[in-house]
């Protein structure tokens, strides 16, 4: 019995090239001619080792997860850190990667969730999106409920909307920095909203 035929590409290499192609273009914009030349591996090698187009996404959407979301949520969770150091360091971890010239500007998920009004995503690649736009949210939600120092300053008290504030600046600075804004000039938005909900 002979051997499936030899892969001759790296699988992640491949898969973070999708990834950017996406970040870049959204889901609809991105074709596979786009894809094709980034990954730099034929069409039929794409369907052998990734499946269709929504198969590609959703695959490029987990890798986005595990490569860069993870990075900015252990911050948030660093032992011995003031809520607030936490939170500011979280939050322009984010920015930065938004302001990144070695990326596509701006965030995967944000561009990628506003498509979902327009109806072109099929189904699977649409609950994916729409269960990654509550992680951020349900995470600080958590947080602002049961850390002590939240509690102690009165946070649990609108942990909903809290959480809803700083989601919605992160939301912004991803477009903000999509039409050229730097991390600079985004911090001060940053510690704006954090002063703002009592995080002094």
């Amino acid at each position: 019995m002979t051997s499936g035929r030899k892969r001759e590409f790296d699988y992640d290499i491949a898969l973070d090239a999708a990834m950017h192609v996406f970040w870049l273009k959204g889901y609809a914009g991105a074709s596979f001619s786009d894809l094709i030349e980034k990954m730099n591996i034929n069409k039929p090698s794409i369907y052998r080792a990734f499946g269709n187009k929504e198969d590609l996404f959703i695959k490029a959407t987990q890798r986005y997860l595990d490569t860069k979301m993870k990075t900015h949520m252990a911050l948030l969770f660093e032992e011995g850190v003031a809520l607030k150091t936490r939170f500011k360091q979280h939050m322009m971890s984010i920015v930065d990667m938004q302001c990144s010239t070695t990326n596509a500007k701006g965030c995967y998920l944000a561009l990628c969730q506003s498509e979902l009004i327009g109806g072109g995503i099929p189904l699977q690649a649409e609950l994916m999106l729409k269960e990654t736009d509550g992680i951020l949210t349900k995470c600080y939600e958590e947080i602002f409920s049961n850390d002590p120092e939240a509690i102690l300053l009165g946070l649990d008290k609108n942990a909903k909307s809290n959480s809803l504030s700083l989601y919605t600046i992160l939301k912004g600075t991803a477009s903000m920095a999509r039409s050229g804004a730097v991390k600079s000039e985004l911090e001060y938005s940053v510690d704006t909203i954090l002063a703002g909900i009592g995080l002094h």
